[in-house]
């Protein structure tokens, strides 16, 4: 049996919120517009909102999603989708930089993020413990700064960075089996601690295996 890992408190979040967060539009990588909530009407479903496009920290957390395998979230009956607050045209590009094979959308009103109580003011690291994700957060500053200074002209289009994300378990239907909202820019709780509480079978030791 697979060890319980301790995870960070779900925050609260009261019917009426899920169905008015349910009615606003996102777009996919095509600008296709689709209700939010249509992406977990069917399936349970593990919905990670980053901060921007260009957040480093943010970056690493999606390409620890990426490893999850497909097998495991099969036998779960669950998928992984990702949210960012930027320009859906860049979706395609983050999807190159991250490996992130899943459904990716992005909501640039923010309203989605408003209605859902996620924090819009810079927070670098208080509150919060040091996630595994982000270890360094001196290098994964760099890497936001390094990518920004590559692609300057993009920098209208990546989204509000202040704009704190969250990690969420919806569905089937509108109903949420664990929501919290990031306290500073570096708080997604760790992948294993996610799968853990949809009830995904990954503890993250299969990625050390597989490379031994």
């Amino acid at each position: 049996m697979a060890q319980q890992l301790q995870v960070s408190p779900s925050d609260t979040f009261d019917q009426s919120t899920i169905e008015k967060a349910a009615q606003v539009p996102v777009l996919s990588e095509n600008g296709e517009s689709v209700t939010f909530g249509s992406l977990f009407e069917k399936q349970k479903t593990i919905v990670v909102f980053i901060r921007h496009f260009f957040c480093g920290a943010c970056k690493a957390y999606v390409e620890e999603l990426a490893k999850v395998p497909k097998g495991a979230l099969d036998a779960a009956d669950t998928r992984i989708v990702v949210i960012g607050c930027g320009d859906w045209s860049l979706i395609k590009l983050y999807r190159e930089h991250t490996g992130f094979t899943s459904e990716i959308y992005a909501e640039p009103t923010r309203a989605l993020h408003k209605i859902l109580g996620l924090g819009d003011v810079m927070n670098v690291s208080g509150g919060a413990p040091i996630r595994k994700y982000a270890p360094n957060l001196f290098f994964t500053s760099i890497v936001s700064i390094g990518r920004l200074l590559g692609n300057l002209s993009l920098y209208p289009k990546i989204g509000d960075t202040a704009q704190r994300g969250g990690d969420f378990v919806f569905g089937p239907g509108l109903n949420i089996v664990y929501g919290r909202r990031m306290v500073n820019n570096f708080d997604h709780i760790d992948v294993p601690e996610l799968m853990q509480v949809a009830g995904v079978a990954y503890t993250g030791d299969e990625d050390a295996q597989a490379a031994s």
